[in-house]
């Protein structure tokens, strides 16, 4: 996955995954009901700040809050660009 995008400082951009368009038992859930995905992979990480290393690279699977980030459209695609702090944890 190559972005033209770097994001600066301990900000990363994420790629969302696909939001749920069926329940467990089969019914379809129309866009207007779909929650916000609160998962996704890193695409591409800041270098960090200074004495604070990132600890997620690009690749990583990651979980983030509901509310976290700035959605923005890089190419046409959907992205989320946020702190490295807003992730609650990788996603092994």
């Amino acid at each position: 996955m190559s972005v033209n995008f770097k994001p600066l400082a301990d900000r990363i951009l994420v790629e969302p995954s696909a939001a749920e368009t069926k329940t467990a038992s089969g019914i379809i859930i129309p866009d207007t009901a779909q929650e916000k995905p609160q998962e996704g992979t890193v695409v591409a990480v800041g270098p960090g700040k200074k004495d604070e290393p990132m600890t997620v690279k690009e690749g990583d699977r990651v979980l983030y809050g509901k509310y976290s980030g700035t959605e923005l459209k890089i190419d046409g695609k959907d992205y989320m660009i946020m702190k490295e702090s807003d992730l609650f944890g990788i996603i092994g």
